[in-house]
């Protein structure tokens, strides 16, 4: 390929729409000797490498559920919940069964991705997904039972709230409990297995929406901005209204208002 008569502007656009595997290009790129054009091929280079390396991570995310496929066992589906932490509100959890081979870029723990990425990235799961199930456990469960039943609870609910069957789920943290089928407890799950992270980031944003809508029943408290987890400005609202239908009676903060 001959890159000579062309100018930097030129050759931008042939490499903005270049394949992955276009060899000659990249010699061309570096046997030009412009300044202009060596930096075009440093920056593709940057982002060929991140593009690997993120179907490498990715990769990686599906060897839970690959090896299970390799031993005659589908489908699989991953489980995680959201809300263990907060203040108020339920907890909510998800199941997803994803279908072979997925590929769902920047796919992760819902922690460590922003608001507006986990918002997209729940719709292509969605969309993908063989089946996805949610499950909800209330406030007042999580003060008769405890957050960590409570939450045990929700997974249940969101396992035999799937469509299709699975014959094992991957779970993030603790087994569930009342569950039939198989099922493998993975610590970090939702950083180690593309299911768990899926199901990690249905249950958040699914949580959030509902924090949203509470957030219209009790705007004093700043439930929009906090989802209820115990901010500064949450524990100053708890302070001065009081706990609300919704505020968990049994986490500290709360208690100690209502001692008031």
């Amino acid at each position: 390929m001959e890159l000579s008569n062309l100018t930097i502007e030129e050759i931008r656009k042939i490499v903005s729409g270049s394949a992955e595997d276009d060899g000659d290009l990249i010699i061309a790129l570096m046997n030009d000797s412009r300044s202009g054009v060596r930096e075009i091929h440093r920056r593709l280079m940057r982002a060929r490498s991140a593009v690997a390396a993120e179907r490498q991570r990715l990769a990686r995310m599906l060897l839970y559920e690959d090896d299970l496929k390799a031993r005659g066992i589908h489908p699989v589906a991953g489980v995680d919940e959201a809300g263990r932490g907060p203040l108020a509100g339920p907890v909510v959890a998800a199941a997803v069964i994803l279908p072979d081979g997925i590929s769902l870029t920047d796919l992760n723990d819902s922690k460590k991705l922003t608001a507006a990425k986990r918002e997209i990235l729940e719709e292509q799961i969605k969309k993908t997904a063989l089946a996805w199930s949610v499950g909800v456990s209330s406030v007042a469960e999580i003060f008769k039972e405890n957050i960590h039943r409570a939450g045990l609870k929700a997974m249940l609910r969101a396992v035999l709230g799937l469509e299709i069957k699975p014959v094992h789920v991957l779970v993030d943290g603790f087994k569930i409990d009342l569950l039939e089928c198989p099922q493998t407890p993975i610590i970090e799950g939702d950083s180690l297995s593309a299911s768990i992270a899926a199901a990690s980031i249905i249950a958040k944003v699914t949580r959030d929406h509902l924090m949203d809508s509470y957030h219209e029943l009790y705007p004093q408290y700043g439930f929009i901005r906090h989802k209820g987890y115990g901010t500064p400005e949450h524990l100053a609202a708890l302070a001065r209204f009081g706990p609300c239908p919704i505020h968990r009676a049994g986490f500290r903060p709360v208690q100690e208002c209502l001692r008031l």
